[in-house]
């Protein structure tokens, strides 16, 4: 390996050069290297995206353009190739391939069977296998003759090429595909770039990261890690911390899966100062603003969804609306984009195959042609800092050009030739004469209507006899035409065959003709006119279908634009206060710039719309304190205990949970870690605003929380028996005590002065310790609940809240001293053997024992009847309505340190209100507004009116995509895209 590595630094150096000089003849000495000039002339030349020489020239020599403008002096000695009529382009360039590099393959599995693997497998390197930064393209690449062939005939003259593996995956290059030459020939840079992604090594059965939290903590962790290594701290040698310090300086690329990812991958590269090119998914029209927000320049695959298969209604009622938008609204991204002002080059990565189809597609959807060229040419080059020698036709660059019979963004244009570093690739023979046009076609008195499209060198034939279709077959190659024409009488199966060699573009020729019968006799073809371009015009317009307006999130319920705060008057309603007030009557609530600005009778509204709220009920928002909805991941489950991985790196806006908990009165919710492991990971606050990006979401300067979990979950009673520690209840408690001890070190080691390395697990158990994160603890049994406060006690700190507690009735008053809340389930029981012992007065013993109690859902279904969970303690334990009320909206932001905001009805306090039809508690009432901030997130007049919205934009997509199959498309089977409901013990194993 080291050897091919010198020998194609040395080659890399001679690049044009046909042989290497230097190297030991063994044969005859053959005559020297052919250096003469090769002269392009009257071509229009597309200098770059936007200058153009019309009957330019073009001088090429060792590989490189020499001279470029529209009268050029002709060297002597030099070869002349008259291109009048033709088109010259820059040769495009893909950021993102793994051409001549063989992705590795994974064993499949889940990475929990057999002997899981949890430490890494190479000695002198990181801890994590999926980190690997060492990795060198140059090592794997083997040239791809069948590969670079295909690529060419697209017109990509340069690719950039890695191998796709793992988190971190170390360096690619920059490979010529000329057809010619060596590797060292063809290397343009060996070190392009590095490439990282989300995704975990197929290499390595390595079990962490098993969530995209995971692999988002995993690579903050090395960028800490190799910053510490940097300055020598580390007394061991590291080869994969020591390969990405190296590599820091290079173009970062990085991979994302989804549109979400995109966004989170641009977060990590500003928490350490480092910009990514980020490889998209093709749906960024969903979130142009965010996107444009990153400041990336974007590695666009053309990917365009085909449509469903719509003709059995029954199947067709499963498509999702958010789903056949994409699919309207995906060919018009790059336009979005553009119009956007985002930067952005395209790759041929995930659709190769349709490339051209569906470039050709984006731009009968409105992309600018000048746009299409630059992010296939002087985009990418400036990105690879490589505009000086790629990506133009200027004086110095390579001589990588196209040579193509007309506009190569025309759907009938043919690309001739493809020279990529000087040396000539023949895609079609540039001598074929175009055939395109209608004929008037004479033989044996019979007169036939032949109409020619196509490619010139792919041409395709439409017969008809008096004006009727008649078969016909077509075949072209050397500028011979063969045509087979049956019989006008359809009862005869007979056959005329005509043959004829195309000298020259004309506007008449003839040829052989052979009758049915055998007679031999002649035939002229005489064109009457080109190809109409109106009706082609026509078909183009008909193909491409009325793209419906993005919304936010860009699926059903979806806003067309962003709702905006609103003054608004709740005009004599009865009001719930959660305050010493109580519930009030016929008061008016008045919010103005987000906040409650006055409750009392009369107030006056001024400019503040009114809402009549007679013999309705205005409460604040529902708070739902444990909740896994909203989420692209629950579970971190690699390790037993990841504290340092974070919900708010995994929300999902589009969870259609969102809007179903908003139209039932869920305003704020804690999106909860699940409970694979006895320490979890941090938790997000959230704000339901439906519409809004995941970080407009997450509550302003909200309290830091972490999950931690007892019982069957965190000790794998169902999983597999060669799981991790712990494995019994015992074994819990011990990882507690041993990570908390390990912090306290840290913390210690922090203080003291001296160098640390900065761990971002222990930063969060040592706040922990410091007051300042706060646990909620998934936990049934008496015993483990007990456990777990002595634990927190024995180093200095008390947990906040018992969430499940199904058993807190029993040690109630040993929770009250030590300060814990409790959030429980109204009613859940038996569902597993741990939860044997619930009963339905739980919550009221807990309260009545000076516990700060709430009801949670975590369920995104009961989630959106919180309010009818509260009432079951009315029921069941005697509870007064208020403080069953309490339950879900004031106790809950007591136990989140967040009611001095949230959770009452008070001036000052953010406008979080729900107006309920009826009385709250009551399974009859219905939210038919629900604000956040002064917001109108859920309206229910306003939904009435979307669920005629979605139906009918669902009629108009079903009937676009009926006409796509009548037309030809290929289509896909209806997916159900019902996002999965997820919960404490969801996993996720990558």
């Amino acid at each position: 390996m080291r050897i091919k590595l010198f020998i194609c630094l040395l080659f890399s150096s001679f690049l044009g050069v046909q042989a290497q000089e230097y190297f030991p003849k063994n044969d005859a000495v053959k005559a020297g290297v052919n250096t003469n000039y090769t002269v392009f002339k009257n071509a229009k030349i597309h200098v770059d995206p936007s200058t153009i020489i019309e009957n330019g020239m073009l001088v090429v020599r060792d590989g490189k353009i020499t001279a470029v403008g529209k009268s050029v002096k002709v060297p002597a000695n030099s070869v002349v190739y008259d291109l009048k009529g033709k088109e010259v382009y820059p040769s495009f360039i893909d950021l993102y391939t793994h051409f001549g590099i063989e992705k590795p393959k994974s064993e499949g599995g889940s990475p929990y069977s057999g002997n899981p693997q949890y430490d890494a497998s190479r000695e002198g390197y990181y801890w994590n296998d999926h980190i690997r930064p060492e990795t060198s393209a140059l090592e794997t690449f083997k040239y791809s003759t069948a590969d670079a062939e295909e690529l060419r005939k697209f017109g990509f003259g340069v690719v950039n090429t890695h191998m796709p593996d793992g988190i971190v995956r170390g360096t690619g290059m920059l490979v010529a595909l000329n057809s010619e030459g060596t590797e060292g020939d063809r290397i343009i840079s060996q070190r392009s770039a590095q490439y990282l992604s989300f995704e975990k090594s197929a290499k390595s059965k390595q079990v962490y990261p098993t969530s995209i939290m995971g692999a988002i903590a995993l690579l903050r962790q090395t960028y800490m890690d190799a910053d510490w290594y940097s300055k020598g701290n580390l007394k061991n040698k590291d080869l994969a911390l020591e390969a990405f310090n190296q590599n820091r300086n290079l173009l970062q690329i990085f991979k994302a899966d989804n549109l979400l990812d995109e966004l989170r991958a641009d977060k990590v590269g500003d928490e350490f100062g480092v910009q990514y090119v980020i490889v998209g998914t093709g749906k960024e029209f969903e979130r142009l603003d965010a996107i444009k927000a990153t400041g990336a320049t974007y590695i666009v695959p053309l990917n365009f969804p085909e449509p469903f298969d719509m003709e059995d209604p029954y199947l067709a009622d499963y498509a999702s609306l958010g789903d056949m938008k994409e699919w309207n609204q995906a060919p018009a991204n790059l336009k979005m984009l553009a119009e956007k002002g985002i930067p952005f080059a395209l790759t041929t990565n995930e659709a190769k195959k349709s490339f051209r189809d569906n470039l050709l597609k984006a731009i009968e959807y409105g992309l600018d042609k000048k746009t299409a060229l630059a992010a296939l040419t002087t985009v990418p080059a400036k990105v690879l800092g490589q505009e000086n020698n790629l990506g133009t036709l200027k004086e110095g660059s390579w001589a990588n050009f196209l040579i193509t019979s007309g506009d190569y963004f025309d759907k009938e244009t043919t690309l001739y030739e493809n020279w990529v570093q000087g040396r000539r690739s023949v895609i079609e023979d540039m001598g074929t004469v175009n055939l395109k046009g209608t004929y008037e076609v004479k033989v044996a008195g019979n007169t036939y209507t032949m109409k020619v499209t196509g490619e010139p060198a792919k041409p395709k034939a439409e017969v008809t006899f008096n004006n009727n279709k008649i078969g016909s077959k077509l075949a072209y190659k050397n500028n011979w035409l063969n045509v087979l024409l049956s019989a006008p009488d359809t009862t005869k199966t007979e056959y005329t065959r005509l043959s004829a060699k195309i000298q020259e573009e004309a506007k008449t020729f003839s040829g052989k003709a052979v009758l049915g019968d055998g007679t031999e006799t002649t035939f002229t073809a005489t064109r009457t006119s080109d190809a109409s371009a109106e009706k082609d015009k026509d078909a183009k317009k008909k193909e491409v279908h009325e793209v419906l307006p993005v919304t936010f999130p860009n699926m059903a319920y979806g806003f067309e634009s962003l709702p905006k705060q609103q003054d608004i008057l709740f005009r004599n309603a009865t009001v719930w206060t959660n305050e010493d007030a109580g519930i009030i009557e016929n008061t008016d609530v008045l919010v103005r710039k987000g906040k409650i600005a006055a409750i009392g009778k009369d107030l006056n509204a001024r400019s503040a719309t009114v809402v009549d709220a007679t013999g309705k009920h205005l409460t604040t928002g529902i708070i739902d304190e444990h909740s896994h909805l909203a989420a692209s991941a629950i579970n971190e489950a690699g390790h037993n205990s990841s504290a340092e991985v974070r919900m708010e790196d995994v929300v999902d806006p589009d969870d259609i949970g969102i809007y179903r908990n908003l139209a039932g009165g869920v305003t704020t919710l804690q999106l909860l870690h699940g409970s694979a492991n006895p320490i979890g990971g941090q938790s997000a606050i959230l704000k339901m605003k439906w519409g809004a990006t995941p970080q407009e979401m997450i509550f302003d300067d909200s309290p830091k929380f972490i999950k931690f979990a007892l019982g069957e979950n965190v000790k794998q009673a169902n999983w597999n028996s060669n799981s991790r520690f712990p494995q019994t209840r015992m074994g819990v408690e011990q990882v507690f005590v041993d990570y908390f001890t390990r912090a306290q070190e840290y913390e210690q080691l922090k203080k003291s002065g001296k160098p640390y390395r900065k761990d971002i697990e222990m930063e969060a158990l040592v706040e922990i310790m410091n007051g300042e994160r706060f646990i909620t603890a998934h936990s049934y049994v008496q015993s483990e609940i007990n456990m777990l406060m002595k634990v927190a006690e024995q180093f200095g700190f008390n947990i906040n809240t018992f969430t499940h507690i199904l058993e807190g009735y029993k040690l109630a008053d040993k929770m009250a001293e030590h300060g814990v809340g409790g959030s429980t389930f109204s009613d859940w029981w038996a569902y597993k053997y741990e939860v044997k012992d619930a009963i339905p007065q739980n919550a009221a013993i807990m309260h009545n024992a000076g516990v700060t109690v709430a009801i949670n859902s975590d369920d995104a279904e009961m989630g959106r009847r919180l309010n009818q969970e509260a009432a079951k303690s009315v029921k069941y334990g005697g509870i007064s309505e208020e403080d069953a009320w309490k339950f879900v909206t004031l106790n809950p932001a007591k136990l989140l340190h967040i009611d001095d905001r949230v959770g009452s009805i008070r001036e000052g306090k953010d406008a979080d209100l729900v107006l309920w039809s009826d009385h709250p508690l009551s399974v009859y009432a219905v939210p038919e507004k629900t604000l956040i901030e002064g917001t109108v997130y859920f309206d229910l007049e306003r939904d009435t009116e979307l669920r005629k919205k979605v139906a009918a934009e669902k009629n108009t997509l079903t009937a676009q995509m009926l006409k796509a199959k009548n037309n030809g498309l290929k289509t896909q089977p209806v997916k159900d895209s019902k996002k999965e409901e997820m919960h404490c013990d969801t996993l996720h194993l990558n």
